[in-house]
């Protein structure tokens, strides 16, 4: 099946965002983020996809993670989804900022009580001497908010990578593959084919 240009390359995400919805696939909203250190380390793994609208691509993480201090040192990233069965995957690039404190505390609120206590004990990427330290850390987090709601930490928060660059890949017979690029530009997108 080969691939069918959009206007709005959003457009074209949508649709195959929905068909892996569809699918059985564990974790659609999954995609690898791509990060590099002021000095060019990088560094990918996965995180989940909490928005995809017309000002970008958004998720949700610890400001203090590795990927956090990546992204306030070189605010550039570029995610990647992979959906085998569907045989396309979607590339995606462009700058990242930071979400507004109310869409942060909204989407914060919308999480289940667990993951927000989770969120406060977990001193994400940084050394565990051991399970039972973090076990202990959930335990005092829930001592201390008991039945109250939980706030957003201020070291948690939410980026918006702006897209500018999308790359739909479907996969063709013979490794005869369709790679369709977005390139924004003023007044819009300009496309082209790649060769595979």
């Amino acid at each position: 099946m080969s691939i069918t240009p959009r206007e709005d390359p959003l457009d074209l995400f949508r649709e195959w965002y929905a068909e892996a919805g569809r699918l059985d696939l564990g974790e659609p909203t999954a995609v690898a983020l791509a990060t590099a250190s002021a000095s060019g380390r990088p560094s990918a793994r996965m995180v989940l996809l909490k928005g995809a609208e017309a000002d970008g691509f958004v998720f949700y993480t610890n400001l203090e993670s590795r990927k956090g201090q990546d992204l306030q040192e070189n605010p550039q990233a570029a995610l990647l989804f992979h959906w085998h069965p569907l045989r396309r995957q979607i590339r995606i690039e462009g700058p990242v900022e930071p979400v507004s404190a109310a869409e942060a505390d909204a989407y914060f609120a919308s999480r289940q009580r667990d993951s927000q206590i989770g969120a406060w004990a977990s001193s994400q990427s940084r050394p565990l001497p051991g399970r039972f330290a973090l076990e202990k850390e959930v335990a005092a987090t829930a001592v201390r908010f008991g039945f109250a709601a939980v706030p957003r930490p201020p070291f948690w928060s939410g980026y918006r990578l702006r897209h500018t660059y999308l790359e739909f890949w479907n996969h063709g017979a013979f490794r005869l593959h369709d790679r369709l690029v977005y390139h924004r530009q003023e007044g819009g997108w300009r496309t082209e084919w790649l060769y595979p």
